[in-house]
């Protein structure tokens, strides 16, 4: 019986130290990744690239990383039996700075890049695995968006960012739309997409010797209804005419949640 006793106390005690060390053991945030996909409701290939968006956002599949999920429409495909009511020839601009930095002979959809740092065909779902793990790995400067509100067809928001090199960026996305498409390569199927890309906006650049912040408003479209927003902030480094480069932090915010 004594024994038996002493026993249960040396289990009580191995499970108590357990639980300390457990409780000591510091708490690991999600790594921020960053994942554009360049898309267009008149290009065939893209709505599977679409839905794979989704499902990282949604499903949030590899270990250890936030997958902030950005659906960029370009305009390149508007005269070809379909125009993209998401297009905007500023993110065609942008794809095109892309293709420049990787050196493309020339752009495509549906093409996603993660971090700024890797572009392969937008529906490969491993080599989306891959490049998100990989960005895990690097350094990061953090970002965050705070006091978001979205009313009277105007998104506020507070931005900071740490100190470093780069430009701020903050995005205002739609959480969700759809289409019924009536012509063109994907006429007759009702297209969904995610986080899609209602404006984005230069902020400022970051110092090197202090910390990023700045209190933002943006006007929204009469059409956008601010209940279906998302907000993203990222910090990236820039060339000539802002040019893209590898992102160096991001974090995404939902207005009144």
């Amino acid at each position: 019986m004594r024994k038996a006793v002493s026993t249960l106390h040396f289990a009580i005690f191995v499970l108590f130290g357990l639980s300390v060390h457990a409780a000591d053991l510091p708490s690991t945030k999600p790594v921020p990744v960053l994942v554009e996909l360049f898309t267009s409701e008149g290009c065939s290939s893209c709505p599977p690239a679409d839905q794979l968006l989704q499902e990282l956002d949604r499903t949030q599949p590899v270990a250890g990383a936030q997958i902030i999920v950005l659906s960029e429409h370009v305009d390149y495909w508007d005269s070809l039996g379909w125009k993209d009511p998401y297009s905007s020839h500023s993110l065609t601009e942008r794809q095109s700075a892309y293709g420049d930095r990787f050196k493309l002979a020339s752009v495509y959809t549906p093409q996603m890049i993660v971090d700024g740092e890797a572009e392969f065909t937008g529906g490969n779902e491993q080599e989306a695995r891959e490049n998100i793990m990989k960005a895990i790995t690097q350094p990061a400067i953090p970002v965050e968006i705070s006091s978001v509100t979205a009313q009277d067809r105007e998104v506020k928001a507070h931005v900071e960012a740490g100190a470093g090199s780069g430009s701020v960026f903050i995005v205002v996305a739609l959480n969700h739309a759809e289409s019924q498409v009536l012509h063109g390569e994907n006429g007759g199927h009702r297209l969904s997409h995610v986080a899609v890309v209602e404006s984005m906006t230069k902020i400022g650049n970051l110092d090197h010797h202090k910390n990023f912040a700045k209190d933002v408003e943006l006007k929204l479209p009469q059409a956008v209804d601010p209940s279906n927003l998302r907000i993203i902030a990222f910090v990236q480094k820039t060339g000539f005419n802002d040019s893209p480069g590898n992102v160096l932090g991001s974090a995404l915010a939902l207005p009144g949640r």
